[in-house]
């Protein structure tokens, strides 16, 4: 294309190529991304540090000679940042008793396993608590009962995962505290009117407790029955109504 100049030419320069690219302002530089700290997630491939942190729990079943210790070790991840996080990574279970040997160590072996592969691992409570004995369960203390010694495995996992934070109790209210207080208080009330030999009343519900499981220590009334909803013997009948003063389940009819 011709270029018509009107003007004098007092000099001239020879322009390369190459000056045309030098010439060529800078194209501004794209700001950098603030580095970020890798968030390790609990996944198979973590290696096993050479120190965990753990708990052990003593389990004590009629349906067992000599108690059970349940230890749950844990791996800190992001250790000292604000994605600190405390995982179950492995499970043992000991005992004098050798006769479950076999099954105990194939369900520890497996729950590590799961543990170890990350992700929520909370439905592991639910599953091990489902399980039944066919033999019958048992009341431990406190009055809850555990229908077998796999679904109290099941409820130390919970108790554990509870403590570190991966299980979080729904609150009660303060209104519900309150209607269960004053239930608890209307049936003693009712009992005591009731019961004119209370010498009578305490001898009966030692030997009620004695029977079931050391319901005395539960803190209950004497004679309350098992909760469908909290699995806990605190279940009374007030007002045509099961009622459970551990949990506030109601049934009318």
């Amino acid at each position: 294309m011709a270029i018509k100049i009107d003007k004098k030419i007092t000099g001239y320069n020879v322009v390369k190529p190459e000056d045309k690219v030098a010439a060529t302002p800078a194209v501004a530089a794209a700001p950098k991304e603030a580095p970020t700290a890798e968030v390790i997630q609990m996944h198979e491939s973590v290696e096993r540090p050479e120190t965990l942190v753990g708990s052990t729990f003593k389990i004590k079943s009629p349906l067992f000679e000599h108690a059970l210790y349940v230890t749950i070790n844990d791996i800190v991840l992001n250790a000292g940042t604000k994605h600190e996080l405390r995982r179950p990574f492995e499970i043992f279970i000991n005992s004098k008793n050798m006769d479950h040997f076999q099954w105990i160590v194939a369900l520890t072996r497996i729950l590590s396993a799961v543990f170890r592969k990350g992700g929520d691992v909370t439905f592991i409570v639910e599953e091990l608590k489902a399980v039944f004995d066919p033999r019958g369960g048992y009341f431990k203390a406190g009055g809850i009962y555990m229908p077998s010694i796999v679904a109290e495995i099941g409820g130390v996992i919970e108790q554990h995962m509870k403590n570190i934070g991966l299980i979080h109790d729904p609150e009660m209210d303060d209104a519900t505290r309150k209607l269960i207080a004053e239930k608890r208080a209307a049936y003693e009330q009712a009992g005591a009117k009731k019961n004119t030999d209370v010498a009578a009343a305490r001898a009966g519900a030692a030997s009620a407790a004695t029977a079931s499981g050391d319901t005395e220590s539960s803190g209950f009334p004497p004679g309350a029955t098992l909760c469908a909803k909290c699995n806990t013997q605190a279940l009374v009948l007030m007002d045509g109504c099961q009622t459970c003063l551990n949990c506030g389940y109601s049934k009318c009819g």
